[in-house]
C-alpha cells in the first residue's frame, strides 16, 4: 500500500507543478478522485512530453514513445514495475473501470504530430501542404485530431467523476472538441511558428486565407477583416461544442460537478478573451490569469461544499 501512496504522490506533485488548468479542476473532487486524475494526467503529461521534446529528432520521439508505451503495456499485463506513473494507473484503471483502449487511443494522439506527413489526403490525418506546413484539409479530419487529444481525456474524466446516463459520453466527446478548439484557437501563432497549422484548410480557403499568411501573421503581420472573421468563425463553432458541457454537467455525481464546471469556466473565459481581443491571439497570448483561476476555483470550491 506504501509503494501505491508513494506512486499517487509523485502524480499529484506532476500535476501540481504542470497541469495548469486541469488542476484548477482536480482541486475541488473528493481525495481519492483528486489521485486518480492526477494519476491520469501524469501518464499523459509524459506521453506529451516525449512526443514535444525537439531536443530529439521525430524518428528518436517515435523509439522512445514506442519503447515507453511497450513498458506500460507490460506493466498493465502484470509485469513488475518501478515506474510511479505506472503503478498509479494501473490502480485507477481497477478502481474506475478504465478500459485499456482509452489510454491506448489517448497515447495515439499525442503521438498524431510523430506520424509521417504526406501530400495525399486521409481521412482524419493531418497532411504536408504545399509550403511544406503540415495541417487537416477539413473540419472533420480535425475532429478526429481532437478527439484523440482531447475528447478520450474526457471519456477517461467522466469514468472517475462518475456517471450512469450513457448519454453522457458524447457530451464528453463534444465538450472535449470545444475545449481543443479554444487551445488551437489560442495557441495559432505558436504552432505556425512551429511549422503546424490546425486551422483546417477548408476554412481558411472560404475567407480567402492561405497557410502563408498565418505565418505571415505570426511572423507580425497585421490582422486584416477576413482574418479575425475566420477566427470569429471558428470561435463560434466551439461556442457551439460548449453547450455540450452544460448538459453533461447533471449527468455526472454530484461530488464532481464543480471540478468540471472549473474546468468549463477556465477554457471557456479563455475564449472569451479571444473574442474580446477581436481575434487577435498574435500579439498577445489569451490567457486566464492566476487571480482569475483562484476566483473560479473559489467558487468551485463553495460549489463542492454545498453539495456534501
Amino acid at each position: 500500500m506504501s509503494g501505491l501512496t508513494e506512486a499517487y504522490a509523485v502524480c499529484s506533485e506532476i500535476a501540481r507543478r504542470e497541469a495548469k488548468n486541469f488542476y484548477y479542476s482536480f482541486r475541488v473532487l473528493p481525495e481519492h478522485k483528486r489521485n486518480a486524475m492526477c494519476a491520469v494526467y501524469a501518464f499523459m503529461r509524459r506521453a506529451d512530453d516525449i512526443a514535444d521534446d525537439e531536443s530529439q529528432t521525430v524518428e528518436q520521439r517515435r523509439e522512445t514513445m514506442a519503447a515507453w508505451l511497450a513498458e506500460w503495456r507490460l506493466a498493465r499485463a502484470g509485469a513488475p514495475t518501478d515506474n510511479p506513473v505506472f503503478i498509479a494507473v494501473a490502480d485507477v484503471q481497477q478502481r474506475f473501470k478504465i478500459p485499456d483502449q482509452l489510454l491506448e487511443e489517448l497515447v495515439q494522439g499525442t503521438s498524431m504530430d510523430l506520424e509521417p506527413v504526406s501530400a495525399e489526403p486521409r481521412d482524419g490525418h493531418a497532411v504536408q501542404l504545399a509550403d511544406g506546413t503540415m495541417g487537416y484539409r477539413s473540419f472533420e479530419d480535425l475532429y478526429r485530431y481532437c478527439y484523440l487529444v482531447a475528447s478520450v481525456v474526457g471519456l477517461v474524466c467522466i469514468r472517475i467523476f462518475g456517471y450512469s446516463d450513457p448519454a453522457a459520453e458524447l457530451l464528453a466527446e463534444k465538450t472535449g472538441i470545444a475545449f481543443q478548439l479554444t487551445n488551437i484557437l489560442r495557441d495559432i501563432k505558436e504552432d505556425a511558428e512551429r511549422g503546424r497549422i490546425y486551422l483546417p484548410q477548408q476554412l481558411l480557403e472560404e475567407f480567402g486565407i492561405t497557410s502563408a499568411e498565418i505565418r505571415a501573421l505570426a511572423g507580425g503581420a497585421p490582422l486584416r477583416t477576413n482574418d479575425r472573421a475566420m477566427i470569429d468563425a471558428l470561435s463560434v463553432q466551439a461556442w457551439e461544442y460548449y453547450a455540450a458541457a452544460d448538459k453533461l454537467l447533471p449527468l455526472i455525481d454530484r461530488d464532481s460537478r464543480p471540478a468540471l464546471w472549473v474546468l468549463v469556466r477556465i477554457y471557456s473565459e479563455l475564449l472569451h478573451k479571444i473574442e474580446h481581443a477581436h481575434g487577435d491571439v498574435f500579439s498577445k497570448r489569451a490567457r486566464v490569469s492566476t487571480p482569475g483561476k483562484l476566483w473560479i476555483l473559489a467558487q468551485g470550491a463553495a460549489k463542492s461544499v454545498l453539495r456534501r
